[in-house]
């Protein structure tokens, strides 16, 4: 019987390596995973690569991991923003490696990973230090850079409700950058409001079909 449901949370996140690339969803607090992140607290993996839309905003989620000392590289698209206010001093002081890519290119260079594509050309970055050191190429007269999937080795999402075997489904804005992570991570790890009966879901709001989705939590829990 396939169930994918977990209540000790801390055996999975055990086997994330030192090291290991780590997608959350969220933007800004909206659909962020923060007690998922959190738990990587107790378990104090190190060097981590986070991609995410934001450099956190508050005082939790992954702005407690920055302040532990975990992370050693952001991949986001909005490094600074009024409460983002940890990070910043990190990346000045060289305690925390950036990489900025535009939103639009995050998005698709996520989904690209998701879709099995070896790279995209996009018009977004062209002649700015963005594109610097990249390949472009004009077509139909219009200049593009060329941009390479971004895949992880966990995805850390957000999701209202699931069944036992991983289907999810969002809340609004909620759903953010969630469905395209769950498809470019080998490994899924969901954190849900609810769990209900299987074939309680109607299949229509099913969002995130459960095989992209290894394994799901309860909020509470963690």
């Amino acid at each position: 019987m396939i169930n994918k449901i977990t209540s000790d949370i801390e055996t999975i996140l055990k086997q994330i390596p030192d090291g290991a690339t780590i997608m959350t969803s969220g933007f800004g607090t909206t659909g962020q995973p923060a007690e998922l992140i959190e738990a990587l607290l107790d378990i104090g993996t190190k060097e981590l690569t986070i991609i995410n839309n934001n450099a956190s905003s508050g005082p939790d989620g992954l702005t407690k991991l920055f302040l532990a000392g975990q992370v050693k590289k952001l991949i986001c698209s909005f490094p600074k923003s009024v409460s983002s206010t940890v990070f910043p001093d990190l990346y000045r002081a060289g305690k925390i490696d950036l990489e900025l890519v535009p939103q639009g290119n995050l998005a698709c260079r996520i989904q690209a990973a998701g879709a099995g594509l070896g790279a995209v050309f996009t018009p977004t970055g062209y002649g700015t230090r963005i594109a610097e050191g990249k390949e472009t190429r004009c077509i139909n007269g219009k200049n593009y850079v060329l941009e390479y999937p971004l895949e992880a080795d966990f995805a850390f999402i957000y999701a209202d409700k699931a069944d036992r075997w991983g289907n999810l489904t969002y809340r609004k804005a909620a759903r953010n950058f969630g469905p395209i992570m769950a498809k470019a991570a080998t490994t899924t790890i969901a954190q849900v409001n609810e769990i209900v009966e299987l074939g309680s879901l109607d299949p229509e709001c099913i969002v995130t079909p459960g095989i992209f989705v290894q394994h799901v939590v309860r909020v509470g829990d963690i």
